[in-house]
């Protein structure tokens, strides 16, 4: 055979045949093993046919979908009409002359390699594929007189299913993944399918994908490194005093709650993108609470305990630290709600150290909560209560699938073609280090948050709830409050979150950040990146507020150091971790945040 018509020559490697075979006994001996170990447990696993009550909202639109099959033509014709033209299309393409696409999708991170548009095979699979997910979404998404909560699962579920079945997630259809295959012999592959095997490993037969190079980072090592000192700690938390780098700090402490859904060190990842760094250096005593990764003896622990163990002691104990009875106070996401919550149960009972209130991304109208709403019926929640009993809390990797799913082409099947397709090692990248150390939920508490707040929405309404046996009213928080909320948020949607300025009294700033959940919380000034919009004026519908709103450049974070003082502009010497009656524990980020799901 000639040099030139040989697959090296053709740019095809041929893998080394001893390390193929030893590959392939290595899988094929993990395989086995995962396949004993998961029919041990299958008597053990929930055997319900339909966890996520799917079945009976598919069934109730395929019968009103039915019942208008003229609706169904309409959008067949309409269909079938883009399809013939792609192909008129594709053809013109072949034959050397130049054609506009039928549909595109700008920005698609899917079919940004160049051959999806250059090579016109991989185009008209592309084009193909888009017609036929706008399609299907359009039929179930037009189907009349469905209710609202089963049109929501409707829509979320074709969505998860046509982002399953793009072309990118597949070898055949790839045109990236055919050209590394091609140029390393099928080695990519086989790397794919052992990177397989080690996540069904690392999951015990359930499938973790792993987003991220795991022994890149060490908490307390090259993330979560602010110098710092836990100075208390109970059964829920550790509560750690950053040190000073000005001689002079604000007279009132700053107490950060993060959300125990999550661990504190997205707001410290690195110095160049830490917020608690940055505070310090504002002149800010920054006090963050890092909560527990709760296990089967926290089950009993309720809402009111995360308030009293956690805001409100956090509270006697910077008093006890600095001298101070007066503080401000930020809350992330639940730890926002939990804050809002505490608020309201410190104005029923007189108590008013806490001076101004900053939420992140945080809901307290759950009215309209957004996808996670698709999680949240009284089958599901009954299925999760019995699951959440048996253990005695919510395993943090469930929790952890359940937000995937809101962004499952960033966040599922990217890693999917990147691990398995291409056969690369994930990316050491710190925000997704942090996303992959999940933590636990106590049951009694995840299961009063679900029914109370997301079902039943029972926060909203005055004396809707009570907490430590004191029915609490929003309305009754008069302190000055500041809502940061982002645009493009798919936990918390910023039109939800808003509504919490109509909930409170006393002054309010609504300020709305660009990009998502995290990135648009954690941007510092010094990245230059997003921009943030402001209105001083808070109409009850958010529509009105964003079109009246001013488009800023940069981080919003500038913008609440100037609000939070100038509702407190005294300065006291600056306050060292152990200065107070409290004595250090141990070195920040403290033990509590170390304990790893594996």
């Amino acid at each position: 055979m000639e040099a030139g018509n040989s697959p090296e020559g053709a740019g095809f490697r041929l893998p080394d045949p001893s390390a193929f075979g030893r590959s392939m006994a290595d899988i094929a001996e993990r395989s086995q093993r995962l396949v004993a170990d998961w029919l041990k447990r299958q008597p053990q696993e929930d055997a319900s046919a339909d966890p996520l009550n799917i079945a009976s909202a598919f069934m109730e639109m395929t019968a009103r979908l039915m019942a208008n099959p003229a609706q169904l033509m309409q959008a067949q014709i309409g269909f079938w009409q883009d399809y013939m033209t792609l192909w008129q299309s594709t053809a013109q393409r072949l034959l050397g002359a130049s054609s506009k696409p039928v549909i595109d999708a700008p920005g698609d991170k899917r079919f940004k390699d160049e051959a999806w548009k250059e090579n016109e095979v991989f185009d008209f699979i592309r084009q193909s594929y888009l017609l036929s997910a706008r399609f299907v979404q359009q039929v179930v998404g037009g189907v009349d007189g469905m209710d609202t909560r089963s049109a929501q699962k409707v829509d979320f579920y074709t969505r998860q299913f046509v982002d399953a079945m793009s072309p990118s997630n597949f070898l055949l259809t790839n045109p990236e993944v055919l050209r590394k295959t091609a140029e390393t012999g099928g080695e990519n592959l086989l790397k794919g399918l052992s990177n397989l095997l080690t996540d069904l490993e690392r999951g015990r037969g359930q499938l973790r994908i792993s987003m991220v190079d795991a022994d890149a980072f060490e908490v307390g090592g090259n993330i979560g490194v602010s110098p710092g000192k836990v100075v208390y700690q109970n059964a829920l938390m550790q509560l750690i005093q950053y040190t000073p780098t000005t001689e002079k700090v604000l007279k009132r402490p700053l107490l950060i709650g993060p959300p125990w859904i999550n661990k504190f060190y997205i707001l410290d990842l690195r110095p160049k993108n830490s917020f608690v760094r940055w505070a310090v250096t504002q002149g800010h005593t920054v006090f963050v609470i890092s909560w527990v990764n709760p296990d089967e003896r926290l089950a009993e622990k309720d809402f009111e305990d995360y308030m009293q163990l956690g805001y409100l002691a956090a509270l006697d104990a910077i008093e006890a630290a600095t001298g101070e009875r007066e503080v401000n106070a930020i809350g992330y996401c639940l730890g926002g709600t939990l804050l809002a919550s505490t608020l309201a149960y410190m104005a029923a009972t007189g108590d008013s150290r806490i001076k101004t209130a900053t939420f992140f991304v945080t809901m307290m109208d759950f009215a309209e909560a957004g996808e996670l709403s698709v999680f949240i019926d009284e089958e599901q929640l009954t299925a999760l209560e019995e699951k959440m009993n048996r253990r005695g809390y919510l395993e943090g990797a469930e929790m952890a699938s359940t937000f995937n799913m809101l962004r499952a082409n960033d966040l599922i099947w990217s890693f999917v073609v990147n691990n398995y397709l291409l056969g690369n090692d994930p990316f050491p990248f710190d925000l997704l280090y942090w996303n992959s150390d999940s933590t636990r939920m106590p049951a009694r508490m995840h299961s009063f948050y679900l029914r109370t707040m997301y079902q039943q929405n029972r926060l909203a309404r005055p004396g809707g709830i009570s907490l430590s046996g004191v029915p609490i009213d929003l309305s009754r928080i008069t302190l000055p409050s500041y809502f940061l909320s982002t645009r493009e948020d798919h936990i918390a949607p910023w039109k939800s979150t808003y509504r919490g300025t109509q909930l409170l009294s006393g002054s309010k700033r609504f300020v709305l950040a660009a990009s998502g959940h995290i990135a648009g919380v954690v941007n510092p000034p010094e990245g230059g990146k997003y921009s943030h919009w402001i209105n001083p004026d808070l109409p009850a519908d958010p529509e009105t507020w964003f079109h009246g709103a001013t488009e800023i450049a940069g981080s919003w974070w500038s913008d609440w150091q100037r609000w939070v003082v100038s509702h407190g502009k005294a300065m006291v010497t600056a306050r060292q971790p152990g200065s107070g009656k409290l004595k250090p524990i141990e070195d920040a980020p403290g033990s509590y945040v170390k304990l790893r799901i594996v």
